[in-house]
């Protein structure tokens, strides 16, 4: 024994005599270890917070192999120079013990960084696919992460609905969702961001994997309770039984809504608009008889240029537009808090006063601003009311529901995003049945009201519900309405 050490690896040396590899070095084994110790919290405190995961699996990672770029970078310059210093060829070692050991060495160190790397792929793959990264990540979305939160799918990641199962649709998002990624750092985006989604997957390949349509049957009762913008909020009630049908003949009649769907029948459309609202042209396919039924508008034909617009194979979100991401309109969030009780109907003029605050306050420059004009608009005018408290309610209640339907930096709200359920304030339903699509006999899609649903009480003060099974005639408030004009004609949702 002469007491002298072992002399280092030539490549460790190499890799710590350069002022790059020691760099590289040591970036690389401080993300390491600031992955590991993140990663532990992760699990151990079982946090959901998606900067969390981002952070984890995404930037500390990339750090990571930044640093073995470095690394490898500054080794290779000091053998590069070392090799220049020195004439003479690398000698082989006699003794092979060493670098066996060396061997088995890297290969562990090799092997751990893989199976971190799988782990940190995978998690990178989850963190990626879930809700809070789609959503509370990029505030593009806020507005549709916001709604996302309260709806009935609010259960239901992103990626089932937006992606679906299957590499193909996966592979295809995340190359477009490279160019949203671009968009929103560069701050490229539409405000609001466009719809309907234009490259959104086939519902049957989606939707349809929860709800069946050929196996919907049965009646569906829908409460409605309105108030009036009057004085007394008068209040009306509507009790609908909708016909939403289904294709399960020993469970009912064959037919309802749900006929428009592909269970016996295809259907396709032409639409001369981007959102789908105007549809002059509707064809209809019997899968039985292979029947085919053509209905163009009356009143707004296809002219030869609009013939060569893409034709469209009706499914679910073409009617169920808005399953998740709801806006609602000033007057329909104002008539459910007030039928909740979350704002007093005895207060003079409150849904008038409230709806107007909010139409108001869409038009400020933040969300923020908007929640204060409506405390402003409101505390000024009930100022003299006698029961504040009661006011203090109705302005708290009026600001959630801007929170919740307003977003004034994205400029979104109920405006900007179609709601085709029903036909209120929207078309929906009347784009095709109003009576003015006809096929070559003449004959029109029926817009009679009890096609979808039969009205089996209605009223303004309370009384005792009358019910016909045969449906009532639809008593319009304040008056008779000539049929031929259209609820949204009127309708717009705000004063």
């Amino acid at each position: 024994m002469n007491g002298h050490k072992a002399p280092r690896p030539r490549w460790v040396s190499a890799l710590i005599g350069n002022w790059v590899g020691i760099f590289g070095l040591v970036l690389a084994m401080g993300s390491l270890f600031a992955a590991l110790c993140l990663i532990a919290i992760d699990f151990f405190t079982g946090s959901r917070q998606p900067y969390m995961g981002i952070l984890i699996f995404l930037i500390v990672p990339s750090f990571f192999w930044i640093g073995l770029i470095f690394a490898g970078v500054g080794l290779w310059l000091e053998l590069r120079r070392r090799k220049k210093l020195t004439a003479a060829e690398a000698r082989v070692e006699a003794s092979g013990g060493r670098r066996t050991r060396q061997l088995v060495a890297a290969l562990a160190c090799v092997f751990l960084v893989l199976m971190l790397s799988a782990l940190g792929s995978y998690r990178a793959f989850e963190v990626t696919e879930s809700s809070q990264f789609c959503g509370a990540l990029c505030h593009v979305m806020k507005p549709e992460y916001t709604t996302y939160k309260i709806s009935p799918h609010s259960r239901v990641r992103c990626a089932e609905c937006h992606i679906g199962p299957g590499a193909s649709w996966f592979v295809r998002s995340k190359i477009s969702g490279l160019y949203q990624v671009y968009a929103t750092v560069t701050d490229k985006y539409p405000r609001p961001i466009p719809v309907p989604v234009q490259d959104l997957r086939p519902a049957p390949e989606t939707c349809e994997q929860c709800h069946w349509p050929a196996k919907f049957y049965g009646w569906l009762e829908l409460r409605r309770q309105f108030f009036l913008p009057d004085k007394q909020n008068t209040p009306w009630n509507i009790r609908l039984l909708v016909y939403v049908g289904g294709a399960i003949a020993t469970k009912g009649p064959v037919g309802g809504i749900h006929w428009h769907m592909n269970v016996s029948n295809r259907m396709e459309y032409i639409a001369t608009d981007e959102s789908r609202q105007i549809i002059p042209w509707v064809r209809v396919t019997n899968r039985e008889t292979g029947a085919v039924t053509v209905y163009q508008s009356k009143d707004n034909p296809l002219t030869p240029q609009q013939e060569t617009l893409p034709m469209r194979v009706l499914d679910c979100v073409d009617c169920h537009n808005r399953p998740t991401h709801t806006f609602d309109s000033p007057y329909s969030a104002l008539d459910v808090s007030m039928w909740m009780g979350r704002i007093d109907p005895s207060i003079p003029y409150i849904k008038m006063k409230a709806a107007e605050a909010l139409v108001k306050a869409s038009g400020a420059d933040s969300q923020a601003s908007g929640i204060a004009q409506i405390a402003q608009n409101l505390s000024k005018e009930y100022s003299d009311y006698k029961d504040q408290p009661k006011i203090e309610q109705a302005v708290s209640e009026t600001q959630r529901i801007f929170q919740d339907n307003f977003f004034p930096e994205m400029k979104t709200d109920w405006k900007v995003r179609p709601n085709n359920i029903g036909h209120y304030i929207w078309p929906g339903c009347f784009r095709c049945h109003d009576g003015s699509h006809v096929d070559k006999t003449g004959r029109a899609i029926s817009n009679e009201c009890n096609t979808c649903h039969i009205i089996t009480a209605q009223g303004g003060q309370p009384k005792p519900e009358t019910v016909s099974l045969q449906g009532l005639k639809f008593d319009h408030p304040g008056g008779e309405i000539p049929s031929e004009i259209l609820c949204s004609q009127c309708h717009t949702g705000a004063p």
